[in-house]
């Protein structure tokens, strides 16, 4: 089908509301990693999606906090508030059941911003009885004039079709902005590293604060088989044990699983290495930060 409409759906909230599993669940694939745990996401990455004659990139971004004592939550925030301007539509997500102050300080962010905005209210698979829905939507009128209020589930794929035809009435007219079978933005080396810090999120749980960081150092692709090596950044040796594990147990669960999800994704035979070095204070650096890719 010819693409008649295209543009920019800029996805953001609070930490951990559910941004990149809806992103995920809108386009039918896995583009953005997820975790229970805040600040999963450092990046603004590109999910391109079809709808009809209309091609909608979602821009999924970090989560906006208040924490601004270290140089990566400023990093963060700049992150996810700077593509505002890009946006031809911001969806903001919000948890159906709770509303916080980092809410507030997400919203105080987008009305700076002259684009139309859709709230997502996301999780109603979790509410209690479907009957609160109502006083929940009026609250949120009160609060900002939204373009739409959609009411949905990411987790449980509840009303995205009714939140993408909302989005899809404000992409403009225009040619497709990426090729029409294009998924996202990122190569495959940098989803290759999401990965990898996904399975590393999951393994060391309570154990490890976000003070790791993953590089690929060398890729290597045949049909037969492809090589990676990658290095994972820690801030203190004492975190680089705890990525080890005792006899090394836990970085190998970290490559198996990793390895497992990356022949999936290109669809060949993977080695996978993976070392661990020590990089002191790396997230309250700015020029380590630029060092390790993120800028």
């Amino acid at each position: 089908m010819t693409i008649k409409k295209a543009g920019y759906a800029v996805i953001t909230g609070r930490p951990n509301v559910g941004k990149s599993t809806l992103m995920n669940a809108l386009l039918g694939e896995k583009v953005s990693i997820t975790s229970p745990k805040p600040q999963t996401t450092r990046w603004q990455i590109a999910g391109i999606h079809g709808v009809g004659d209309t091609q909608i990139v979602f821009i999924d971004t970090p989560g906006v906090n208040d924490n601004k004592e270290r140089a990566m939550n400023r990093y963060l925030n700049r992150m996810a508030t700077a593509v505002y301007d890009q946006a031809d539509v911001i969806v903001f997500v919000v948890d159906a059941k709770q509303w916080r102050e980092e809410d507030a300080m997400v919203l105080a962010h987008i009305k700076n911003v002259n684009k139309p905005v859709i709230l997502a209210l996301n999780k109603i698979d979790l509410l209690d009885n479907k009957s609160e829905l109502l006083p929940i939507i009026t609250k949120m009128n009160d609060k900002y004039p939204f373009a739409a209020i959609v009411p949905m589930s990411a987790q449980g794929k509840d009303n995205l079709n009714v939140l993408e035809t909302e989005i899809a009435k404000f992409m403009p007219e225009g040619e497709a902005i990426y090729p029409e079978d294009q998924l996202t933005d990122k190569s495959v080396r940098f989803l290759v590293a999401e990965i990898i810090r996904e399975k590393l999120i999951y393994a060391t749980e309570d154990e490890l604060p976000y003070t790791t960081s993953v590089q690929i150092e060398e890729f290597k692709a045949s049909e037969a088989l492809t090589e990676i090596n990658a290095l994972i950044w820690v801030e203190r040796e004492g975190q680089r044990a705890i990525v080890i594990g005792k006899g090394g147990e836990k970085l190998k669960k970290i490559g198996t699983q990793a390895r497992k999800e990356i022949e999936r994704l290109i669809g060949s035979k993977v080695f996978l290495r993976l070392w661990v070095k020590v990089k002191a204070d790396w997230t309250d650096d700015e020029a380590a930060l630029r060092s390790l890719g993120l800028e």
